[in-house]
């Protein structure tokens, strides 16, 4: 399994994450656990909002079937969403919905914890009162954001003494905007539209990790592009390559963001435990520079 350093941290991690949407409607949630340590996963990604907290209670009682320690484990959580509601970065709600979160987990502390989407009402000062109480209490070792632009990561920064590690993004072969607008840059199209602040060079600038988030999906939860019909030509050339680098097309999407060098992760969300050993084994694929523009173009996009 290939690792990256987390952030500015010196903290090693695993480039490919466990995301733990789903795992409520896993059969043996346990065996997922256990696969996706046993292929040297060893970072899970949870937040309060999934399955309404129901996802963090079935990790813990899975997790306690195991034979793993909680030292074994890096355990990431997010909190700031409201459900249908409302965005909520106050003080108050940050610090109960990690207190609930640790409840749910059962654990005395989550390694990390990110600000979900972002909260327009925020107010920097209680977001770093927050922070500071968690850091202080021991109940959080690393902050970040998620789904988060460069200016409004800054202003969080004017008041939060924590260094933000990392921001979770959608981000994939068919969700490459990211990318594209760097590509296209002078040019009048679509795709050269800045629409998230030049996230990518500022990641690569600030030390932030990516955490691409439903690599596999395009649009917004629209479906999966590996396999469907609508992309005939991006689906040919992964099992093209896939054979070519002994792997599959999802192995292979997946190596198509680790390729690159802003030392991403990937959140692979799938319960299916032959899906996880796949993506694992993947991580340390490392393609060419033609591979890697090849299956650019075949998703649909165009070198200017």
């Amino acid at each position: 399994m290939k690792q990256i350093k987390l952030g500015t941290s010196d903290q090693l991690v695993s480039a490919v994450v466990l995301g733990c949407m789903r795992i409520n409607g896993a059969e043996k949630p346990e065996q997922v656990i256990d696969t996706a340590f046993e292929n040297g996963i060893n970072f899970f990604d949870h937040a309060d909002i999934y399955g309404q907290g129901e996802c963090e209670t079935i990790f813990s009682e899975a997790l306690a079937k195991t034979s793993l320690q909680r030292e074994d484990l890096f355990i990431q959580t997010k909190c700031g969403i409201v459900p249908g509601v409302m965005f909520d970065f106050s003080k108050k709600h940050i610090i109960e919905s990690v207190e609930n979160s640790l409840s749910r987990l059962k654990m005395d502390y989550v390694d990390a914890l990110l600000l979900h989407r972002p909260d327009t009402l925020v107010e920097p000062e209680e977001v770093a009162a927050a922070f500071d109480e968690l850091e202080q209490s021991g109940k959080v070792r690393y902050f970040g954001v998620s789904n988060q632009k460069p200016m409004q990561i800054e202003l969080l920064k004017k008041y939060v003494k924590q260094p933000l590690v990392a921001n979770q993004l959608q981000f994939g072969l068919k969700h490459s905007g990211m990318i594209d607008q760097g590509i296209h840059v002078n040019m009048t199209d679509q795709a050269s539209i800045d629409r998230d602040g030049s996230v990518l060079d500022y990641s690569r600038l600030h030390e932030m990790t990516i955490q691409a988030w439903s690599p596999y999906q395009y649009g917004f939860f629209e479906g999966v592009f590996i396999g469907n019909e609508k992309f005939p030509e991006l689906n040919q050339k992964l099992a093209e390559l896939a054979e070519k680098y002994h792997t599959t097309p999802t192995g292979l999407s997946s190596a198509w963001i680790l390729r690159h060098p802003a030392s991403m992760q990937v959140i692979a969300g799938t319960m299916n435990l032959s899906r996880i050993a796949e993506i694992a084994r993947a991580s340390t694929i490392e393609l060419s520079r033609e591979d890697w523009y090849a299956l650019y173009q075949a998703a649909g996009n165009i070198l200017p």
